[in-house]
């Protein structure tokens, strides 16, 4: 019996190779890998703990550019964050590198939404082919970002280092749903076409400069640490832990934000200036 065979990377099959042992070192990688299910998971982990989901070039009115060297650039080398564009396209290069077979898809975001709410394909996530089958990874989601890697199967509550995730589909539409407060919550729905770069570009533009967008108006800023999930919107930060309560309180200054970006985000700022005069508008 011949050995079964695994798609190849599809989607810009040479992209530019990232610097893999700067991104390792970034979060905190140690000793070897293996394009299998345990480096997978491990990488979602340790990358959502070390990079911030954050938005702070679409509202600060700066580019947001998806090529592999400007996010190199910016994730690993700056010590920035991101939104499920970079995040997932860096996630994706760097998975490549290391011998994954990934397929980059896009989603339909629902969370807050009601189940049959028609919204654009703005968000991205990945398809990945393991030789036990195919998994979903999405280091991009915010607030309940996936920090591990899901196979794809439907109604199977699967654990992850943070909430139970599952899947179910539908006639060929798939819904990615978490467990908050002991109830399956809708996060996106998505379909297993593949998506190119250009898909990405005009959704990003979409999310990034569109005055419509949510992202070029509010603060957002989530990261996912071992048993807890940090939350910024704006001036309210919260510690999410859990196995237990939520622990708010509203931040009383641009300065005080600043600090809190940098310190519980790990969100480092060449020239903070331009975010405090930013931020001065959530206190006006």
């Amino acid at each position: 019996m011949p050995a079964p065979r695994y798609p190849a990377p599809v989607d810009n099959p040479t992209p530019p190779a990232v610097d893999l042992a700067a991104y390792l070192q970034r979060i905190g990688w140690a000793g070897p890998y293996a394009p299998d299910r345990e480096t997978l998971k491990r990488l979602a982990s340790l990358h959502t703990a070390a990079i911030p989901f954050e938005n702070l070039n679409p509202l600060l009115r700066m580019p947001v550019p998806l090529d592999l060297v400007s996010l190199q650039a910016k994730l690993v080398a700056a010590r920035r964050g991101g939104y499920c564009f970079e995040h997932n396209t860096l996630f994706a290069g760097v998975l490549r590198d290391m011998g994954f077979a990934v397929t980059t898809l896009a989603a339909r975001v629902l969370w807050g939404r009601p189940e049959d709410a028609i919204t654009p394909r703005s968000h991205m996530l990945l398809r990945v082919d393991l030789p036990e089958g195919p998994f979903i990874a999405d280091v991009g989601f915010g607030g309940l970002t996936l920090t591990g890697a899901l196979e794809l199967k439907a109604d199977v509550p699967q654990p992850t280092p943070h909430e139970r995730f599952r899947l179910v589909e539908h006639e060929g539409v798939w819904r990615m749903q978490a467990l908050v407060r002991g109830e399956w919550s809708s996060l996106y729905r998505f379909d297993l076409e593949l998506q190119h770069a250009i898909d990405y570009e005009v959704a990003n533009w979409y999310v990034a400069a569109n005055p419509a967008s949510h992202f070029v108006h509010h603060l957002m800023a989530a990261r996912a640490l071992p048993g807890r999930r940090l939350a910024l919107m704006d001036r309210d930060f919260a510690v999410h832990a859990l196995h237990g309560d939520t622990e708010r309180r509203t931040l009383q200054s641009p300065d005080e934000i600043a600090e809190v970006l940098e310190r519980e985000f790990g969100i480092a700022m060449s020239d903070a200036s331009i975010l405090r005069e930013r931020l001065e508008l959530f206190f006006t």
